[in-house]
């Protein structure tokens, strides 16, 4: 007889998980993840987008020199930065607590920078109280408002900075790495669309209706951001190092420490210089983007528009990039696209005439400036030790900060004695892309000996 053959029932596949940390995901808790994380970028970058230009046409509206601008704008955070950064960083990377180490002070500073954004929408009313209650003359009026701006602007950059000292840590986290690439093209797909919502529906408002603006916007940065704090959740980190028996301890020896495991390794300095010339490119042209429009004859209603396609045309490519990155490393995409940036911006110094030339030319760098944001956005968390990497962001925060410090009142200053000239901002922006380029290369040779994508372990 033939034997009998009974049925089998195949074994269920195991559902695919990612892991990182303590923290394990399904597919739907993923989602889930991803969803609260980008909903609370969502609320960050409708702030991010919309302070810096809002504040920017109403101190011109107070006949602030551009000078002033660098030095509100640009200045000013890089200060704030330069001090609070590496300090938040360090304390957030060795804290331990039932809310995590990064949820606590992103919940703290939510509700500071909301007030400070209702603060800079009064500072009209504040500053024309303030101006009648001292009893100073009428040229003094915009000085007494300027003055109302820059102090809630203080405290904005104060709760600003500390939160993106650890935001980013946040992401480093709880994302599983292998997918940080593809993450950050939607982040970046969430930051266009927020600024296409801006730049379409806002900014040609914004000189007449400037405080319903930045009160709406402050307000749905708080209830937002708040809501992902109390949705995300971290996972159980090792124990922070030990200091020994015998060692000094407090903020000396914790300043050494961070020196020392920061700074005294040449490869991270060079990590540090391309990550910061990659940024310190992209500040002349976007630092001065309104005004020189407004010097090309482009309206701001054209100007908001030439900014929506741009985003238009960058939110399409924003996932590809990232999955990209994820095939052959941030590294290359920021060699890729600092070289194409250094000839977009000296292309275009060459040949801006008008406002079609300046709206051409400022779309082609929007999209190539938002490849650079997108694939290289995941450099650091690549590159930097992962236990570390708030105390390695910071280090290289630092870096730019003191560039950032010179740069603004130094190109405004050239500005305001070439009568006005944005010209210059391509060019300046041209040699700072082109020193990327240079810095961004000897990464990537040092990045392959250390043994590339697939070997790479951080020093």
């Amino acid at each position: 007889m033939l034997p009998v053959q009974t049925p089998t029932t195949p074994a269920a596949s195991p559902r695919k998980t990612w892991t990182i940390g303590t923290l394990t995901y399904t597919t739907g808790a993923l989602v889930v993840l991803f969803c609260w994380l980008l909903w609370g970028d969502f609320a960050w970058q409708l702030k991010e987008r919309s302070a810096a230009p809002v504040v920017q046409i109403m101190l011109r509206l107070f006949k602030a020199s551009d000078f002033l601008t660098g030095l509100f704008l640009l200045s000013l955070p890089a200060m704030i930065g330069l001090i609070l950064g590496p300090i938040i960083s360090y304390r957030s990377d060795r804290h331990r607590g039932r809310w995590g180490r990064r949820i606590p002070y992103l919940l703290i500073t939510t509700p500071m920078a909301t007030l400070s954004m209702y603060g800079i929408a009064l500072s009209p009313k504040l500053g024309t109280w303030l101006h009648d209650a001292m009893g100073w003359g009428p040229d003094s009026l915009n000085l007494a408002i300027i003055v109302m701006m820059g102090l809630s602007w203080t405290v904005f950059e104060f709760a600003t900075i500390t939160a993106n000292a650890v935001f980013g840590g946040l992401v480093n986290d709880v994302v599983p790495h292998e997918l940080l690439g593809r993450f950050f093209g939607l982040f970046r797909a969430v930051s266009l669309g927020t600024g296409m919502f801006f730049n379409y529906y806002l900014i040609g408002h914004t000189k007449e209706h400037y405080l319903p603006i930045i009160v709406g916007i402050g307000t749905v940065y708080g209830v937002g951001f708040a809501l992902m704090c109390f949705f995300v959740k971290e996972g159980e980190y090792p124990p922070p190092d030990e200091v020994a028996d015998g060692q000094p301890k407090g903020v000396w020896a914790a300043a050494k420490t961070y020196a020392r495991e920061c700074f005294t390794n040449s490869y991270y300095w060079w990590v540090f210089a391309a990550m910061s010339l990659g940024m310190l490119s992209l500040v002349p042209v976007n630092l001065f983007s309104v005004y020189t429009a407004e010097s090309f004859g482009l309206t701001m209603e054209g100007y908001g528009k030439y900014i929506v396609v741009t985003y238009a045309c960058s939110l399409v490519l924003a996932y590809p990039l990232g999955w990209l990155a994820d095939r052959i490393h941030a590294v290359r995409m920021a060699v890729i696209t600092m070289l194409l940036y250094t000839l977009v911006m000296f292309v275009g110094y060459a040949v801006l005439a008008g406002p079609k030339s300046f709206g051409t030319i400022f779309l082609i760098h929007g999209v190539v400036s938002g490849c650079y944001f997108t694939g290289a956005a995941a450099m650091g968390q690549m590159l930097f030790p992962k236990l570390k990497f708030a105390q390695f962001a910071s280090a290289g925060g630092m870096i730019l900060a003191v560039c950032n410090i010179i740069l603004g009142p130094l190109m405004g200053e050239i500005l305001d004695r070439l009568n006005h000239d944005y010209r210059y901002t391509f060019l300046a922006g041209g040699i700072l892309a082109f020193a990327a380029l240079v810095s961004n290369w000897v990464v990537y040779r040092r990045f392959m000996k250390l043994g590339g994508p697939r070997g790479y372990v951080a020093p």
